[in-house]
């Protein structure tokens, strides 16, 4: 079937993804490891097809058009499901692999829980590697997950991004940590929770609200921040002597309340759960090591997470082994 008329190869895609996520061609050139002119003329060429300007140039960077923020999420999912085609499939052995796994997470996670992946980890697979990445509102985990900088992001969204596979990880409650003297430690109601000082920690993720904030905001509802953090695991230090309260996953706040003088609380607001995901980019769908390394985390956080101290049995650690 003649396809003569067809304009596109993957190296035009490529530098659209690069241009996209650079806004510079000189920073996307670099990146892609070809020239500056190279990189302008595929701009050229791109915009021809499309009949658009798709990056105009603002400064000292490049802002997308309407259309091009439109191509953007096909694009990638494309460029994945090309790179899925080419990737060898070679056999993958934990016990002698020496693969970096990448993954992107904020800081909600319990200590325990990593703990637990980095443990199994290191029993099954002692030569490969591990990099946790922080998340924040500066950090674009998407574009990361598409150029194969992150293989992994876990994250907590009332909706995940449809574009990216997902898998659920956890399933937790929604409850209050407060100060052990606090007046609701023995039970908060609903006027005194919204009456309340809380403390909020600043959002990971610029595209959605957390859980907490989309229920209130959908029952009309309002807390007042009185404290702003950077850091989830910040805020459960700033509780003890205070009136400050803190709304959080069960498993994150009794990691805490086992250290600091603070009691757990059942939340006086029905919130729906907190739902842990993992989310990964079509390109590594297919890719053996990925695929044991997504298989891991989901059976980690299962059993760990079942567990009030979070910790991975003996007999959770050999169910672990099909993975191996």
């Amino acid at each position: 079937m003649s396809r003569s008329n067809d304009p596109f190869d993957t190296y035009l895609l490529r530098v659209f993804n690069m241009l996209m996520s650079e806004r510079s061609v000189s920073r996307a050139a670099t990146r892609l490891n070809q020239s500056q002119p190279a990189v302008s003329a595929a701009l050229k060429r791109l915009r021809d097809i499309f009949d658009d300007p798709l990056l105009i140039k603002d400064k000292q960077r490049m802002v997308p058009t309407e259309r091009a923020l439109q191509l953007e999420a096909s694009v990638r999912t494309v460029l994945g499901e090309i790179d899925g085609l080419l990737s060898p499939g070679d056999v993958f052995i934990p016990a002698t692999t020496r693969q970096t796994f990448r993954i992107g997470t904020p800081d909600y996670l319990a200590p325990p829980l990593m703990a637990a992946v980095v443990h199994y980890l290191r029993t099954t697979a002692p030569g490969a590697r591990m990099l946790m990445q922080a998340l924040g509102p500066d950090y674009d985990f998407d574009a990361a997950l598409a150029e194969g900088e992150l293989d992994v992001v876990i994250g907590n969204w009332p909706q995940p991004p449809e574009h990216l596979r997902t898998t659920l990880l956890l399933e937790d409650e929604v409850v209050c940590l407060v100060d052990r003297d606090h007046p609701g430690a023995n039970g908060l109601r609903v006027a005194d929770y919204l009456a309340g000082n809380h403390v909020v920690p600043q959002l990971y993720s610029t595209l959605q609200r957390g859980v907490v904030e989309t229920h209130l905001a959908a029952q009309r509802l309002a807390r007042t921040p009185t404290v702003t953090v950077p850091y989830f695991s910040m805020a459960p230090h700033l509780l003890p002597g205070t009136d400050l309260i803190f709304t959080t996953s069960r498993h994150f706040a009794q990691h805490f309340a086992a250290m600091l003088p603070l009691a757990v609380v059942p939340s006086p607001i029905d919130f729906p759960p907190m739902r842990f995901y993992q989310l990964w980019h079509g390109r590594n769908q297919q890719a053996p090591g990925h695929i044991w390394f997504r298989s891991l985390l989901s059976a980690v956080m299962r059993t760990a997470g079942a567990t009030r101290h979070l910790r991975v049995s003996a007999p959770a650690l050999q169910e672990l082994r099909q993975f191996a």
